[in-house]
């Protein structure tokens, strides 16, 4: 869950055009569907893509998520918008998931219309980027790549424990004619089972960081995690 960003379809500025929905899904904070472990937050992204001309655009979302006691997981995608915008990021897609029917229902608000789908195999308790969590030494490590612990840092008043992976791309390979670095880090909350903020730097690309905000250890409203009245079944898809 990479570096071209979480979510949406966006609008066009005069200059770039801004990434897509599933730009979205390449970096993303991933929602554990565990039960008893209820909250919500708000996640802030911020990314600068560096252009093809050598100018920087400067994009920022943002988007709820949130997870019930039974498990069921709400997870939005909004469109980017400038970072010098105070508009609101227009809502695109809401990913609503119950781990004890195993059943996605994906909603687009614009058009007031679902799909769903049913998973054969049972959800995952740990994040995709899990080794990252963990201290080095203690998972499976990558061979092409340096980790540094970050040590404990609180983040929204909970405590994350925080790994640096850094990428060395060859001169002859990274496509720049010199040495590239790229990092990732991974802040992770073992109480909460998701990583609390993730950034990604590549010098090609631009950078990324994800922070989950306005953290809330209560239940959220069952509402949250189901269809709204009035959404039809989405048809040819």
């Amino acid at each position: 869950m990479h570096c071209r960003l979480l979510l949406s379809p966006l609008f066009l500025a005069a200059v770039f055009t801004l990434p897509t929905a599933s730009a979205q899904d390449a970096q993303d904070l991933f929602v554990t569907p565990i039960p008893n472990m209820p909250f919500s937050g708000v996640v802030h992204v911020e990314e600068s893509i560096i252009q093809r001309n050598g100018s920087i655009a400067d994009l920022k979302t943002i988007r709820e998520i949130g997870r019930d006691s039974h498990g069921r997981i709400h997870n939005e995608a909004r469109e980017y918008v400038k970072a010098s915008s105070n508009k609101t990021p227009h809502l695109v897609r809401i990913h609503l998931y119950d781990p004890q029917t195993r059943t996605s229902a994906f909603l687009n608000p614009q058009q007031g219309t679902y799909r769903t789908q049913t998973t054969n195999h049972p959800p995952a308790a740990f994040p995709p980027d899990r080794r990252f969590s963990l201290p080095p030494g203690e998972g499976p490590q990558n061979e092409f790549a340096d980790q540094e612990d970050l040590g404990t840092h609180d983040i929204e008043g909970e405590p994350a424990h925080g790994v640096r992976e850094s990428q060395r791309i060859p001169a002859e390979s990274s496509g720049t004619g010199k040495e590239v670095v790229i990092t990732d880090e991974y802040w992770y909350s073992e109480d909460l089972r998701i990583n609390l903020m993730v950034k990604h730097s590549d010098p090609r690309s631009g950078t990324v960081t994800l922070t989950v905000t306005q953290i809330s250890r209560t239940e959220p409203d069952a509402g949250f995690f189901e269809i709204p009245a009035g959404y039809r079944p989405m048809r040819n898809y």
